[in-house]
């Protein structure tokens, strides 16, 4: 007569599928062995996924960054890798705890902005953001341009810019005005494409650092000065005040310290 067979697992297998015990044991191994599977999916296809991510988000930037008006031929003229970063505009490092897809959430906090005293506010914001969206591009280790965002207040209306500046952080590669409400035929003249070629190899400072820039009231004398705009003063001051203040210590004065220091 044969003994009772000490195997297991045969005498697991033994039992009647209606048993209770196999039953809970089988769904326990199924369920065991799924979170292996998936476990290990996850863990090969992460980073795939995560390049996956990276190109998306690349291909974003530079879709967003061709469609502003004059910037697509700046990019090709400059190469390199063109990235994003939201930057804390009081320390000039990347913001922490908001990202490109959060940032538009956190400027409809109020407590994400800044009021300007009348004296520093010679740009007529009133208000500025605490946090801003910029664009670096990038040779090898170096940056090589920045995309900055500006504003101010024009002669009918607020005025919306992007300046970009060469790696030294001193001279003006170009400049796309993306909204305004100037008198067309005079400050309205500001979108136009003759007046913004006045803008690149410009220099904003001086060698003590003082901001210099301006426009001028007739053609550019200095190497600090882009041409006027005839019959717009209101205007051409405007973009003056506009771009010293971004360019200054209560807008992009810490980022552009940090980024000659190599800190991005």
């Amino acid at each position: 007569m044969a003994g009772p067979d000490r195997n297991p697992w045969r005498r697991f297998l033994a039992l009647p599928n209606e048993s209770r015990t196999k039953t809970l044991i089988v769904a326990f191994l199924v369920s065991a062995i799924c979170a292996a599977l998936v476990s290990g999916a996850t863990v090969i296809l992460r980073p795939i996924q995560a390049a996956n991510r990276a190109a998306e988000q690349q291909a974003r930037i530079e879709s967003l960054v061709r469609g502003i008006p004059g910037m697509s031929a700046l990019l090709e003229q400059s190469g390199g890798t063109l990235s994003t970063v939201v930057v804390n505009l009081e320390t000039g490092r990347a913001a922490r705890d908001v990202t490109p897809e959060s940032l538009a959430a956190a400027l409809d906090d109020p407590g994400n902005w800044s009021a300007l005293d009348s004296g520093g506010d010679i740009a007529g914001l009133g208000h500025r953001p605490d946090f801003a969206q910029v664009f670096l591009l990038r040779e090898g280790d170096q940056v090589s341009l920045v995309l900055l965002p500006i504003a101010g207040q024009g002669y009918n209306g607020r005025i919306e810019a992007i300046l970009a500046l060469r790696g030294d952080m001193n001279t003006v590669a170009g400049i796309a005005v993306t909204r305004h409400s100037e008198t067309p035929g005079l400050g309205g003249r500001i979108d136009e494409a003759s007046w913004q070629s006045s803008w690149p190899g410009t220099e904003v400072r001086d060698s003590e650092g003082t901001i210099r820039f301006s426009v001028a009231r007739g053609p550019a004398s200095t190497s600090y000065e882009v041409d006027g705009i005839t019959g717009a003063t209101r205007t051409s001051n405007a973009v003056t005040r506009m771009v010293r203040f971004w360019l200054g210590p209560e807008g992009y004065g810490p980022l552009i310290e940090a980024i000659r220091r190599g800190e991005f």
